[in-house]
This record gives structure tokens, sequence and C-alpha cells, in this order.
């Protein structure tokens, strides 16, 4: 049952990806006449979380690599990048490197990433983690489709959700978005 998971989840995510870099601008790429721009799926220009935005279902507990449980309660009162991602996602591999940078800048300001992989083992992600010198939490979503169907639908993966230090959902992204996206929206909320 999982690999058929898996598979819809690669397929979808490859559909996504295509019409990302459809619309994305990149050399070589069209862009249908009446095709949204990605500003167009951004929160209001200040960043800001909208009014009626909502909650973030926080009510979680998962293992991170080490085995240890983490709850996504524990960081209310900070600025959550929740990102849902796979070791074989070509563009959640893209994505880390800004994590790790945005990690590293805002986390003093009460700014903190945390990576939910949706169908690794700790087994395939600490070493992974290690390799890619992940600076943030990283948990095992293995088995925790209602985390996944919280912050759902997902039809392809990477997903990542910006949540208010008050537990609002912000901003929610669907495939690769840009570093200065996310930083401007933390920085809109810290």
């Amino acid at each position: 049952m999982m690999a058929y998971v898996r598979w819809g989840v690669a397929v979808a995510g490859v559909g996504a990806l295509a019409w990302l870099i459809a619309g994305s601008g990149l050399p070589g790429a069209r862009r249908p006449a009446d095709a949204p721009t990605t500003a167009a799926a951004t929160p209001p220009p200040a960043g800001a979380c909208p009014a009626d935005a909502p909650a973030a279902t926080l009510d979680f507990t998962l293992k991170n690599v080490d085995d240890a449980p983490v709850s996504l309660a524990d960081y209310k009162g900070k600025v959550v990048l929740l990102d849902f991602w796979a070791t074989w996602c070509g563009p959640c591999k893209v994505e880390i490197p800004g994590f790790i940078e945005l990690q590293e800048r805002y986390g003093k300001d009460g700014f903190q990433v945390i990576g939910v992989s949706v169908d690794d083992t700790a087994d395939k992600l600490k070493p992974y983690v290690a390799e890619m010198k992940m600076n943030y939490p990283v948990l095992q979503g293995l088995g925790h489709d209602d985390l996944l169907d919280a912050y759902g639908p997902m039809f392809g993966i990477p997903v990542s959700v910006v949540i208010s230090r008050d537990g609002k959902v912000c901003a929610r992204h669907t495939g690769l978005t840009d570093k200065e996206t996310f930083e401007q929206q933390i920085k809109a909320l810290l």
C-alpha cells in the first residue's frame, strides 16, 4: 500500500514540477497566457498573516532522526517553517540549503525550520541530514497520515507551511519555492 502512496506522490510531484517549470520563466520554458504567476499564490504584500488565517494543528509528536520524540506544540511562540519533503525529491533537495541559511540567520530571533520526511525511515534520514548539514529538526512522518491530512491536501512535495508565533497558518507553498519568498514572509512575522 505504501508503494502506491509513494508512486502517487512522485507522479503528482513530477506534474507539479512540470507546471512550475512551465510557468517559471526559465530559459526555454513557456508560460500559457492565462497561467497564474507565483506572486498570486503569496500572501499580502507585507507578508503578514491574513486576519482569517486558520489555526495550525500542532498536537503531533513525531520521532527525530535519533528516534527521540519531538512535539510540534513545543514550538508554539516561534515563527515556524514546517517543510514536508523526502530524500528522493529533487525540488526538496534544492530548497534545503535555503532553509539552512534561514535557520542560521533568524533562529536567534524566534524562527524555527522543522523538516518532516513523508516516507523515509531513520536509517535513511540520519546520513542524509548529516550529508546536507541540516541545522534544524528533521522528523519522521512515515505512518503519520493524520499529520499530512492536517496540512493537506498534498498532491506533491515539497509542501511548506509558514506558521505565526500565535499558531496560525499564514502561508502554504506547494512545489519549489525560492528562499526570498520564505524570507519575506518570515521577516514580516518576526
